[in-house]
């Protein structure tokens, strides 16, 4: 597919272009509202005295700034441009995982290649408890574990920046 095809517009590079209307802000411009005009005097013959014209001005509410929900209604609407977001955001999740699942493969996957390779390693004891039960047995759990938070940092890290994206 090239480039004029793309419909995600991609760069020569590899990069997509970000849409045009994401993160442009509209002007956020006050609603002025009339308010009544001040009641009269009670007594008849008090001097009335002249109260300033009163005025509600009404902001658009902060909390909900327009650039910020363009992201939000492409991902609710699930057009083309928000499926490719989450897809983005799942395929960093996958690379994420795939790479861990390697290390700890490849770590625990060597160690029985060790023992073998070297027979003399296996026959130590430790408290009478032979070595290659130790490392087999009770070592792979805090490193697993140790995986497994490292894991769960990265894909909050993803997570986070995806929502980031999307709101900026």
């Amino acid at each position: 597919m090239t480039s004029s095809e793309d419909p995600y517009h991609r760069l020569a590079n590899g990069v997509r272009k970000p849409d045009p209307t994401l993160g442009t802000r509209q002007e956020e411009r006050a609603i002025v509202e009339p308010v009544p005009p001040a009641p009269e005097p009670l007594r008849a013959g008090a001097p009335a005295h002249v109260r300033p014209k009163r005025e509600r001005v009404v902001l658009a509410d902060a909390r909900q700034v327009p650039g910020r929900m363009r992201g939000r209604i492409e991902l609710e609407e699930q057009t083309s441009w928000g499926k490719r977001l989450v897809g983005d955001l799942v395929k960093a999740q996958l690379r994420t995982s795939v790479l861990l699942a390697v290390l700890v493969v490849g770590v625990l996957g060597t160690l029985p290649v060790l023992f073998f390779l070297l027979p003399g390693f296996a026959r130590f004891t430790v408290i009478g408890i032979p070595v290659p039960w130790i490392v087999l047995g009770l070592l792979p759990f805090p490193f697993l574990f140790t995986v497994g938070l490292w894991y769960n940092r990265l894909a909050e890290g993803h997570e986070r920046d995806f929502v980031d994206m999307i709101e900026n």
